[in-house]
């Protein structure tokens, strides 16, 4: 059996390090930890005891690096997840130091993926470069686009139409990189390199609605022999080693240009995790000196985002009260969301108990519904005549109910907290 992994994410609260943890929440090779450098998302999603947040976890703090070991040496970390670019080149760099295994390429494939200037001066001779203008632009064909050198996510781009506003945006940042402008359709290509340098899996996928640098809509497509042949040169090139991915564009004539590439994982690499193509517990493997295998399930897969909420409580729940009608069943379903935070209470310890008013076999109804009546540690019948608040214990408890009624009379006589179906999401965790 594969021995279990002490894994950091770091920064846990990306987008990227979303995507980590969900790629390796359930897998028992993993105990999985987070980090962050300021108060995010992640806090809502990691333990308490598997979780740091400190002000200090910047890479450009003068003692980041003893920081971030003794970090690493409490928690016994095996691998780090870096989950940003700069912080994946820092970490590249200063392996050496590092205590932890860092999930990402060499320091020099990270500095030329950080840097546009150095990727496309590594790739200047290629077709898939695009055309990079330098001073006195005498010979720009506008429109053309402008950005950072080392940015990411869109941030600081722009366009320019004419050399009046070209002109414009250079006297504000006149080391922006001016290149040709890319009119057709865009593309991210998911990557899997081995430690032998073998690539294993190519990726394409569109991007249909981006915000914030990120596609919030996206559309796995097959890899063409041209989007294959950018991968097998990029990848022969530079020494990659585990999941990375890179973006292209089509020019005017519609043959993609490459804009970046990045050896790290992103975030929407959750589109192939889900047809079986599971990118961190790959590079995982790959860093452990594993063999891998990529199974791919193939078939159309689409991925769409929205923004999704999480819930922090400080109730000390001991013991769950809990009706059926309407509120575990509805009609002729089951409720989802319910079953999922009562085996939530049972993973956990607390307490479960069925009290209803339904006027069938109870038994025979949750069997109906594929619920074992195991699931609770007390099923309490009611009357029609009976008060649901005559049978409960007050101490540590809750109350679910859809009956507004029947949480009003509870919540006057018990004083306790209750709760209509609508309200369970909040205490998931």
């Amino acid at each position: 059996m594969t021995a279990t992994s002490n894994v950091l994410v770091f920064p846990a609260g990306s987008e990227i390090g979303l995507e980590i943890r969900d790629s390796l929440k359930y897998s028992h090779h993993v105990t999985l930890f987070g980090a962050s450098g300021k108060s995010d998302h992640a806090s809502y999603v990691y333990d308490q005891d598997r979780y740091c947040e400190d002000p200090g976890l910047y890479v450009d703090a003068p003692d980041f690096v003893e920081r971030f070991n003794r970090l690493l040496a409490l928690w016994r970390i095996d691998f780090v997840y870096p989950t940003h670019d700069t912080i994946a080149c820092f970490l590249a760099q200063r392996q050496p130091e590092i205590t932890a295994k860092v999930l990402t390429s060499c320091y020099e494939t990270n500095r030329v993926a950080r840097y546009k200037r150095e990727t496309y001066r590594l790739f200047a001779q290629r077709s898939f470069c695009p055309r990079i203008h330098v001073p006195p632009y005498d010979d720009v064909v506008f429109p053309v686009f402008l950005k950072p050198d080392d940015g990411q996510g869109g941030k600081g781009t722009c366009v320019a139409r004419d050399s009046e506003e070209l002109a414009f945006h250079l006297a504000r940042d006149p080391v922006l990189l001016v290149s040709e402008y890319l009119p057709g359709e865009e593309l991210s290509v998911d990557c899997f390199t081995d430690s032998g340098r073998q690539l294993r899996f190519v990726g394409p996928r569109t991007r249909e609605r981006i915000q914030m640098g990120i596609s919030f809509r996206s559309t796995a497509v097959e890899a063409t022999e041209e989007l294959e042949q950018i991968a097998r040169c990029i990848n022969g090139e530079l020494a990659l080693d585990g999941a990375w991915f890179f973006q292209v564009k089509k020019d005017r004539t519609g043959a993609f240009k490459l804009m970046e590439f990045a050896p790290r994982q992103s975030s929407t690499m959750g589109l192939y995790r889900h047809a079986g193509v599971n990118f961190a517990l790959l590079s995982l493997f790959n860093a452990r000196g594993l063999p891998v295998e990529v199974a791919h399930n193939g078939g159309g897969l689409q991925l769409d985002r929205c923004l999704h909420n999480r819930y922090k409580t400080s109730l000390l729940i001991e013991r769950v009260y809990i009706d059926l009608d309407e509120t575990i069943i509805f009609g002729d379903s089951v409720h989802e969301y319910v079953m999922a935070y009562l085996y939530q209470c049972r993973n956990r310890g607390v307490r479960i108990t069925l009290i209803t008013k339904h006027r069938q076999d109870v038994t025979t109804t949750l069997g109906r519904f594929g619920i074992s009546p195991n699931l609770f540690d007390e099923i309490i019948l009611v009357s029609e005549a009976e008060q649901k608040w005559d049978f409960m214990d007050p101490s540590g408890a809750i109350f679910i109910d859809n009956y507004w009624h029947d949480r009003k009379a509870v919540r006057e006589k018990l004083g306790i907290p209750v709760f209509d179906v609508d309200g369970i999401e909040g205490l998931l965790r």
